[in-house]
């Protein structure tokens, strides 16, 4: 796309240009909040954000997408590719992003490939950013990616990744062809095995027609492709179906330890919990634990795009609750990751756990 949406609506250059249009601000910005926060609290601010959001495309990954028939659409700017990692650090470094976690964009494959197909390119991939992190380990993790569809590949890889250094987290599709697989009894082994790692699940919803939330009739049809409804409505209702679903299935309760990060600032989910408590009080449907405990369980992104926005939601959830997230570099991102948060001019003990510590603490930094 030649345009991106900043953080306050306003359509800005594409970031492609970023060395010769000043993309230092998110840094500027940054080091100066951090200056003045820093000294009127008497506290030593962060420096840099760690973002739980970003995604790439390691190029060996495309090369087999592409002799399958089916090459890659995820490649948005060549900052996504391995092979661009110091251009990338570049970008991070102008933007106040100290770190970033990696992960594949809803255009990951495990929906069409093979289960031999699946497994290998999740070998791929998550070879690749082990790599990454050997060669830049203060600035890159990532989630492990698994060929979700089958249950026991996806924990034979989860299993041969497990303890590799810069592998902090697994990363996985919200649903697949409007299918909750992640609350099949197969799936229990991946969720105690990723507890007992201490490794957070990463959600983000998959791409393609046949994923499009509640079917292409309502969200698929050209008017609402159009106005990419079918993201930013049927993603947001993804992710409010699967936290509310954790819930009522119990799976929150029989794996108690296990830390869950909803993306887009948990979709829609923040903002319909008590409508959804209520629903449950009305049909005297049993939980364990409060409702409002479980809300806790997970934690969200800060791309909420509006700051009041960000703010509800860290009001409802708490400054431990959130991590910095961008989308960054998909059509959906923000310019400068940080800027949302920065306007909120939080006390400094609070925007410092969104910058870095609730991360650092999730990925046990």
């Amino acid at each position: 796309m030649s345009e991106r949406i900043n953080c306050q609506g306003r359509h800005t250059l594409d970031r492609r240009g970023f060395v010769t249009l000043g993309a230092g601000l998110g840094a500027v910005m940054l080091a100066g909040l951090e200056r003045a926060e820093g000294s009127a609290q008497g506290t030593a601010a962060v420096s840099g954000s760690l973002d739980a959001h970003a995604h790439w495309v390691p190029q060996a990954y495309a090369d087999v997408l592409a002799q399958l028939g089916r090459p890659t659409t995820s490649i948005h700017t060549p900052l996504e590719l391995d092979s661009s990692l110091e251009q990338r650090i570049a970008w991070m470094d102008q933007h106040g992003i100290r770190m970033h976690v990696l992960t594949l964009d809803g255009g990951m494959p495990w929906q069409w490939v093979s289960a031999a197909d699946g497994a290998r390119l999740a070998r791929i991939v998550n070879d690749a950013a082990a790599e990454a992190h050997r060669r830049y380990p203060t600035r890159f993790l990532a989630g492990i990616e698994l060929p979700i569809r089958h249950p026991d590949l996806a924990l034979q890889e989860l299993n041969r990744m497990a303890g590799t250094p810069g592998m902090r987290a697994v990363h996985v599709p919200n649903s697949m062809e409007n299918g909750d697989f992640l609350f099949q009894s197969a799936y229990d082994p991946l969720w105690a095995r990723c507890q007992e790692l201490g490794y957070p699940v990463l959600f983000h919803p998959m791409d393609g027609v046949d994923n499009i939330y509640g079917g292409k009739e309502r969200l698929g049809n050209a008017l609402a492709l159009s106005a990419n409804l079918h993201n930013t409505l049927g993603f947001s209702f993804e992710s409010a179906t699967t936290a509310a679903k954790f819930i009522v299935t119990g799976t929150l309760d029989r794996f108690p330890r296990l830390e869950i990060v909803l993306p887009h600032a948990g979709g829609c989910f923040p903002y319909i919990a008590g409508r959804i408590e209520r629903g449950i009080v009305a049909r005297k449907f049993q939980l364990q634990r409060p409702f409002r405990e479980y809300i806790r369980r997970f934690h969200y992104d800060s791309l909420a795009y509006y700051p009041e926005t960000l703010r509800f939601l860290i009001n409802l959830v708490g400054s431990d609750r959130v991590v910095i997230g961008s989308d960054g570099y998909a059509p959906m991102d923000v310019a400068e990751p940080n800027a949302l948060l920065g306007e909120l001019r939080l006390a400094a003990p609070d925007r410092d756990r969104i910058l870095w510590g609730n991360a650092a603490r999730l990925f046990r930094l």
